[in-house]
């Protein structure tokens, strides 16, 4: 069935008049990216289901024409060719299944990127974005029915991938939908990220649509009461977007054990015990999505989107209970300690 085409500025005006309220009750601006509050108003976002593309990204990189390498893989592309929006590079088509062609391409002729660009064809994907390799069909495709219908949103009115994922949903056709999500379905997950707890971080800097990279030199900044996730190797992340390049998420000291009590036995009725619904070993149970060893800063947008209702669609009534009444510094203890378990 062909979906309709229409322009999505009232519901981005209900989102950017619903962000100022959010930030007013404290969005966790680590999570989303941010080292200070972002400007009031919205990103002025212009993406419509007509044509995505528009509001993720600006221009292409620039291409210097060398053609780059990376361990392990028989592939060779320039910068241009890596970052391609209609075909951007894969680099081991080994590690995963043959991509469809919505996966590899998108649809050029209506601005539709490819699936595999953010969320690389591995479907792993960064901290920015969702980690969607090994998630179950069923639950997949129920959130691009919520992104299409409104029902799953971001809580920051700033964050462009956010509305990029709207406009794509309501431009899949159901075939389309149903493929991406058996294809990333047939995907394995395999680990990716490394916790650290400590009391410093490398300095770092924010880039576009929410991904933290590590500044130049060696120096270090407290951490305080933040989780940061960074590459580990920047240029394989930033420049050659290598999909098994991994990251680390450092967080304060303490936090995965007093995660591994919220999430083993709801904190003393802070919150729900996590296995009830993604199974013992948080692998996920028939529809309910794997949250171990998934991206940190991920999993605390997702729980803040939840208790702030942005994120509202079938299943989020699950963990309405689970949500309402954790703070900011228990998300990130939850975070810590799911993504240190072996997904």
């Amino acid at each position: 069935m062909k979906k309709s085409l229409g322009v999505l500025t009232l519901a981005w005006v209900c989102v950017a008049v619903l962000g100022v309220l959010v930030r007013a009750a404290g969005l966790p601006l680590w999570a989303y990216g941010y080292t200070a509050p972002p400007p009031p108003g919205g990103s002025g976002l212009t993406c419509t289901a007509a044509r995505p593309f528009g509001c993720a990204r600006g221009a292409p990189p620039p291409d210097d024409g060398i053609v780059r390498h990376l361990p392990d893989s028989s592939g060779g592309f320039t910068l241009r060719q890596i970052a391609n929006d209609y075909g951007p590079a894969d680099w081991y088509p080994g590690d995963h299944p043959p991509m469809p062609d919505i996966v590899a391409h998108g649809r050029e002729a209506i601005g539709l990127r490819a699936c595999g660009l953010c969320h690389y064809p591995n479907g792993k994907g960064k901290p920015e974005n969702s980690p969607v390799a090994g998630e179950p069909v069923s639950y997949l495709m129920q959130q691009l029915e919520d992104f299409r219908n409104g029902a799953r949103r971001t809580a920051d009115p700033n964050k462009a991938n956010g509305f990029e994922m709207i406009a794509i949903a309501q431009a899949l056709t159901d075939a389309e939908t149903k493929t991406a999500s058996e294809y990333f379905a047939s995907t394995k997950f395999t680990p990716r990220i490394k916790v650290v707890e400590t009391e410093t971080v490398p300095k770092f800097v924010p880039t576009l649509n929410g991904l933290f990279q590590q500044a130049e030199g060696a120096a270090t900044e407290p951490l305080g009461r933040r989780l940061i996730e960074l590459p580990d190797k920047r240029d394989d992340t930033f420049l050659l977007r290598n999909p098994r390049s991994g990251f680390t998420a450092y967080v304060p000291v303490g936090s995965i054990a007093k995660g591994e009590a919220l999430v083993t036995t709801g904190g003393g009725g802070k919150t729900v015990r996590c296995g009830i619904c993604h199974g013992p070993d948080l692998k996920g149970l028939g529809p309910v999505p794997a949250i171990a060893g998934r991206q940190a800063s991920y999993v605390v947008r997702q729980l803040y989107d939840m208790q702030q209702g942005t994120r509202k669609g079938v299943w989020a009534a699950l963990m309405k209970a689970a949500v309402a009444n954790l703070s900011e510094e228990e998300m990130l203890q939850i975070a810590a300690y799911t993504a240190s378990r072996v997904p």
